[in-house]
């Protein structure tokens, strides 16, 4: 299984210039090798680009998406990158999406598509990343 970054979907939903092609292809060269799926914070986050959670919750079906829970090891994991975060000089008050997404990911033992590598090869280094 891969956890689609919300970044990744609204570059397809959105048609980004820059990067729509890339998005697009990765989604339909994965989707054949192994399921997609995205989590709660992932959906919170894509929540701001539509109406209502009927429509969010057709896109998501359109694209064969997976919704999985997260589990509590995942919530525990995320909560120790945040306070590796803050040891580092990190100044964000509370836990960030990155860490609950990186943490759900390392625990399932999933790769993560995503733009964003930063976060989660610094706190999540074992982390599969497919990314640009």
């Amino acid at each position: 299984m891969v956890f689609v970054d919300t970044n990744v979907l609204v570059d397809v939903v959105e048609r980004d210039p820059q990067w729509f092609v890339w998005s697009i292809g990765q989604l339909r060269n994965l989707s054949i090798k192994e399921p997609l799926a995205i989590n709660a914070i992932i959906y919170a986050e894509l929540a701001a680009t539509y109406s209502s959670s009927a429509i969010l919750d057709q896109k998501i079906s359109t694209m064969n998406l997976i919704f999985e829970d997260i589990p509590r090891q995942a919530a525990f994991l995320a909560g120790k990158a945040y306070v590796l975060y803050r040891r580092q000089g990190g100044t964000k008050s509370n836990v960030l999406p990155d860490f609950l997404i990186g943490a759900h990911a390392a625990v399932l033992g999933c790769s993560i598509l995503t733009r964003d590598v930063r976060r989660y090869s610094t706190y999540f280094p074992n982390l599969r990343l497919i990314s640009p």
